[in-house]
C-alpha cells in the first residue's frame, strides 16, 4: 500500500462522488507532466488524501489500476469528448466529518516532505500544477495521525480489507469508451460490410488483423506457444486508441498466449524497441510468475520490425503503467 497526495479544488464536486480521479496526459502544450504521469502507478488499495480549498477534505482507496479513458463529461463542455483521452483511477471515497487545514501544521508536516514533487512548499503554502503526488509513508503518518481517529479507522479498516470484490466493478470509463467506440462503428454507414465486420472482429484479435500478424508472427513473444487456436493478435496500439487502417494494420500486433495479451492490453508489461520486456513496477509479480513470465529476469523477445516499433512506442507512452518520474 502506498500513499498519495491529490489536488481537487476544481474537480472535487465531481471526482469524490463519481468515485474515481482523472487527469490528461500531458499539459495544454503538450508537455509532459508528472503530477499527471503518476496516476500510471497507483494500485488497488492505495490510500489518496483529497486536498480542496487548503483542507483535507476526503480519504480515497483505490479500487483499480490507472486506465485510458475519455474525460468526464461532467467536467464542462471545455473538452469533455470521447476524443479527449487521459488517465482514469476509479476510488472509494469517504468524505470527513472533521477536516483539518494541513497548512496549520507544518512544524509537523514539513520535515517528512519529499525532496522532490513535494504537494505543498515547506511554510504550507500550495504549489501550482501539482495534480496527484506520492507521499512518503511518514509523511502519511503524521498526517493521519493528526486527523484523528475518523482518519485512522478509514486507513486501518482498508489495510485488513480483501479490495478483490471492489476491483470486479472497476474499470467503468474504459468500458464505455470501448462500447462507444464499438457503436461507432457498427453505426458507420462508410463502411461495407465486411470492412465493418473485420473491424470489429480485430477488437478481439481475430479474423483480418490476426491474419495480417500471422504474416509477420509465428509464435507468442514471450512463451514461445504456435498453436493458432492458443494465440490472440493483440494491439500495440489499442484498438480503441487507433484509426481504422491501424487497426488492420498486421504490424500494430504481436501474437500472445491470453494470458500475456491480458498483461499488455492492461500495460503490465510492454516492450523496448530492442525486444527487451518491461515489466511494470505495479504488476503483481507472483501472478506474472504463475501465467508464465518470470518478473525478476524478463525475455528480450528479439527484434520488431519498424512498423511494430512505432507503434510499441505510443504503447510505452500511453498504456504502460510506468511513470518515468519515480525511482524504480
Amino acid at each position: 500500500m502506498r500513499y498519495w497526495w491529490v489536488n481537487q479544488n476544481q474537480t472535487y464536486r465531481h471526482e469524490v462522488p463519481g468515485g474515481y480521479l482523472w487527469s490528461p496526459k500531458r499539459k495544454a502544450n503538450q508537455a509532459k507532466n508528472p503530477f499527471y504521469d503518476f496516476m500510471r502507478e497507483v494500485m488497488p488499495g492505495d490510500v489518496i488524501f483529497s486536498f480542496c480549498n487548503t483542507h483535507i477534505r476526503a480519504i480515497g482507496i483505490a479500487t483499480s489500476y490507472a486506465y485510458e479513458a475519455p474525460k468526464p463529461l461532467e467536467f464542462g463542455q471545455a473538452g469533455a469528448n470521447w476524443n479527449y483521452i487521459g488517465w482514469r483511477v476509479d476510488v472509494k471515497f469517504y468524505e470527513l466529518r472533521s477536516t483539518i487545514r494541513p497548512a496549520d501544521y507544518m512544524s509537523v508536516l514539513s520535515p517528512h516532505l519529499p525532496a522532490k514533487y513535494a504537494p505543498l512548499q515547506a511554510n504550507g503554502a500550495g504549489l501550482q500544477g501539482v495534480y496527484l503526488t506520492r507521499l512518503p509513508e511518514t509523511f502519511a503518518t503524521a498526517l493521519v495521525d493528526l486527523m484523528g481517529v475518523e482518519a485512522r479507522q478509514i486507513v486501518t479498516l482498508h489495510q485488513q480489507m480483501d479490495q478483490h470484490l471492489e476491483q470486479a466493478t472497476s474499470g467503468v470509463g474504459l468500458v464505455q469508451w470501448e462500447e462507444h467506440e464499438l457503436a461507432q462503428v457498427q453505426n458507420d454507414t462508410t463502411l461495407r460490410e465486411t470492412d465493418r465486420q473485420a473491424i470489429v472482429l480485430a477488437r478481439r484479435g481475430q479474423g483480418l488483423f490476426k491474419k495480417r500478424v500471422m504474416e509477420l508472427e509465428q509464435s507468442c513473444r514471450i512463451t514461445g506457444v504456435d498453436r493458432v487456436e492458443h494465440l490472440r493478435a493483440s494491439h500495440c496500439k489499442p484498438w480503441r486508441d487507433a484509426s481504422h487502417e491501424e487497426r488492420l494494420d498486421g504490424e500494430n500486433g504481436l501474437l500472445l498466449t491470453p494470458s500475456m495479451d491480458h498483461l499488455f492490453d492492461r500495460g503490465f508489461i510492454g516492450f523496448e524497441s530492442n525486444g527487451q520486456t518491461i515489466v511494470s513496477p505495479v504488476a503483481h509479480q507472483d501472478s506474472l510468475a504463475r501465467m508464465g513470465l518470470d518478473p525478476k529476469r524478463p525475455p528480450n523477445v528479439g527484434a520488431f520490425s519498424e512498423g511494430q516499433r512505432k507503434y510499441l512506442e505510443f504503447h510505452r507512452e500511453n498504456v504502460l503503467l510506468m511513470s518515468a518520474y519515480l525511482e524504480h
